[in-house]
């Protein structure tokens, strides 16, 4: 295992808890609230590039030649065509025609896909949801700052099939983009990290699968919409509050409260992004009485009412360049 992908995913962060509930889709599910942005960049000669930290998450692909992977920690990656590197939580990367230090190399350029009709040593596709609100999964978050997945391991078909999707919608914008564009990211991003999990994750991964609090977190994402509290969910997986929430908080990483706000939240705000249903609609799914109380919430979180959100949202048009990676 390369030292990029040496981290612990972290205790009790298992991609799949048991008993329907899929921490990986719902944490996919937590970033598809940002911006789905992408680009295809092509360079000679001696290059480099670093992507800025952002919140969210997001991929570099080579589509041909080689290159580099420059991270703050570990050693430079050769990286060969066909590779796929993900950033789970946007950690600050590089990429380069040679092992350099990351603060050697400059700022990538912000403009949109660069082509040339000349030959040309590599060529790179970028993509990226950007969080303009929100905190990235913990699930994420547990993950190494950096994973690489090589296209040699098993279905490595399905990762190169939407590369090619994903790099022909970015060349050639259609309408229908603003669609096209996140339905290829999640999926993208779905099958890299499954692909890592298989290929890295295995040898550091938890084998917790803890029954009680996969049956709690299935009971807060099929009833999002009940006025939990701490002592209902213990009471549902026959432990004392205590017990719960110390069990609770070791496995996924926050207390029970804590999580079911944040999901909550998350969870209404695809809803604002995705649908036109009514505010007070919204409330009542997500679990609070009333869209005062929504709101408030929301506020907190996002920094943002929920309509300002939602008109901010809708007035967003495809971005032809990506920020961050």
């Amino acid at each position: 295992m390369n030292q990029e992908n040496s981290h612990h995913v972290g205790a009790g962060t298992p991609a799949c808890t048991g008993a329907g509930t899929d921490i990986l889709s719902e944490a996919i599910g937590s970033v598809r609230i940002g911006r789905a942005e992408a680009c295809r960049k092509a360079e000679s000669g001696s290059w480099g590039m670093r992507f800025a930290a952002f919140a969210g998450s997001g991929v570099h692909i080579v589509l041909r030649g080689s290159a580099w992977l420059v991270t703050a920690t570990g050693r430079p990656r050769a990286l060969k065509a066909g590779d796929v590197v993900v950033a789970p939580f946007g950690a600050e990367t590089g990429l380069s025609h040679a092992p350099r230090l990351l603060s050697h190399l400059p700022p990538a350029c912000p403009s949109g896909n660069t082509r040339s009709p000349d030959p040309t040593d590599v060529e790179f596709l970028h993509a990226a949801y950007l969080l303009d609100r929100g905190q990235v999964h913990p699930y994420l978050r547990s993950l190494p700052e950096v994973l690489t997945i090589s296209p040699g391991h098993d279905r490595s078909s399905q990762l190169r099939s939407l590369t090619d999707l994903l790099a022909a919608d970015v060349t050639d914008v259609q309408p229908g983009s603003g669609a096209t564009r996140p339905a290829l990211l999640d999926l993208l991003l779905t099958h890299a990290l499954r692909q890592w999990l298989k290929q890295d994750g295995d040898v550091d991964r938890p084998d917790i699968g803890d029954p009680a609090i996969a049956v709690a977190l299935r009971e807060i994402h099929t009833s999002l919409d009940k006025p939990w509290t701490v002592q209902q969910l213990s009471e549902a997986v026959g432990m004392s509050r205590t017990a719960f929430t110390k069990r609770f908080t070791v496995v996924v990483g926050k207390p029970p409260i804590t999580y079911l706000t944040g999901w909550r939240l998350s969870y209404g705000a695809r809803l604002l992004r995705e649908t036109t249903a009514p505010l007070a609609t919204i409330a009542r799914q997500v679990g609070y009485s009333t869209e005062f109380a929504f709101g408030a919430a929301f506020r907190r979180e996002y920094g943002i009412a929920p309509g300002r959100f939602r008109d901010l949202q809708s007035r967003q048009v495809p971005a032809a360049q990506v920020r961050g990676v």
